[in-house]
């Protein structure tokens, strides 16, 4: 009966199990194999929270961990299908944007680790060098692999007499024409502050494209992509946070940061119905969750965050343990604390969230 079934059947079926299950499914029988593999899957991020994917950022090794948060299990994944250690930028549906780590010029690359699968993004316009990178997705919901842009500001370019100097032009990448082209100039402050103090993560919402920056004190910037005009934000408690990242929930920018100055760590949403904008505290770290995490230190300083589909994750070493504050159904958020990886320990990461897939991309052919 189960054979009989058609792949539009059997892959509504399919959306309702976890990436672990889908995985031993495909693996039945040939039909199953085929329906995985070759059938567009509706997304099962309605259905389930998505896997958090750490990659090492000191030995660059060609693997990276990832937790089921159905089972609550850590997984070593190999990545010895890339070309080179990897440098994370941002997920992109179900595929990883990365960059590889030994050029300092500027190069992209899409793949997906569980069907390890690999493709370059074309070569840039402009030859760069730490440039700030951003992401605007297509907000087509149907879509596992959506059409997507990369924008890229800033950065370092070569000079005909040597050395180097800003690049003030901002690029982009469409997924559509697969693509770059130049969007025109960028003023120069922003250039030299989003090539040296920014660490490259971006949030898109309300039409405009925002990067947190930290010289001195933290600010934000921000990319109007319909007017291509530039602006900046202050930030709550700036000269006082010891860490800062920008993420979206709910339509809203949200700031995640904290420090001992601030009492922990805190949430911010900015109302953007108030002139320049204004930020609101909506939530803090429990008390007893900040010193779990910080594990008797003193500093907050080496905290990085990570949100993605209703989840917000708080992070330090792999194997310390993570703060998640995730959507509980309605507007009721809820605080939870999630083990480390016991696999490994003390090892500096790079945290990612994503919707496993083991569907075939059009964009890694």
């Amino acid at each position: 009966m189960w054979f009989d079934l058609s792949f539009d059947v059997l892959s509504n079926i399919f959306s309702f199990l976890s990436p672990d299950s889908l995985a031993r499914a495909s693996s039945v029988c040939h039909h199953w194999h085929t329906c995985v593999q070759l059938h567009s899957l509706p997304s099962t991020s309605h259905y389930h929270l998505p896997w958090f994917l750490a990659l090492p950022t000191r030995n660059r090794s060609l693997s990276c961990y990832v937790q089921n948060p159905v089972t609550a299990n850590w997984h070593v994944l190999s990545l010895d299908f890339l070309p080179d250690p990897p440098r994370p930028v941002t997920t992109i549906g179900n595929l990883l944007l990365l960059r590889p780590t030994n050029s300092t010029l500027l190069r992209l690359g899409l793949c997906n680790p569980f069907t390890r699968k690999f493709k370059y993004l074309p070569i840039l316009n402009i030859a760069r060098t730490n440039p700030a990178v951003g992401l605007v997705v297509s907000p087509a919901q149907h879509s596992m692999f959506p059409d997507f842009r990369v924008y890229v500001a800033g950065g370092l370019s070569e000079v005909p007499c040597g050395g180097a100097t800003y690049e003030r032009t901002l690029e982009m990448y469409d997924s559509r024409h697969d693509k770059w082209q130049i969007m025109g100039p960028m003023p120069v402050e922003f250039a030299v502050r989003l090539t040296v103090w920014t660490p490259n993560e971006s949030v898109y919402t309300n039409g405009v494209l925002y990067w947190m920056t930290s010289a001195r004190a933290y600010s934000v910037m921000g990319l109007d992509i319909r007017l291509s005009t530039w602006r900046e934000l202050s930030v709550p408690m700036a000269d006082r946070l010891e860490f800062a990242a920008l993420m979206q929930r709910n339509g809203r920018l949200t700031l995640v940061g904290g420090g001992t100055c601030v009492g922990g760590a805190c949430v911010w949403e900015l109302n953007e119905n108030e002139g320049e904008g204004d930020w609101w505290l909506i939530e803090k770290v429990p008390i007893e969750m900040g010193l779990k995490l910080l594990g008797g230190r003193a500093k907050w300083e080496s905290t990085k965050c990570v949100g993605s589909d209703g989840v917000i994750c708080l992070y330090r070493e792999i194997g310390s343990g993570m703060i998640m504050w995730r959507d509980g159904g309605g507007s009721k958020w809820e605080w939870i604390w999630v083990d480390g990886c016991c696999l490994v320990h003390n090892v500096a990461i790079k945290g990612l969230l994503l919707h496993p897939t083991l569907a075939l991309s059009c964009m890694l052919n």
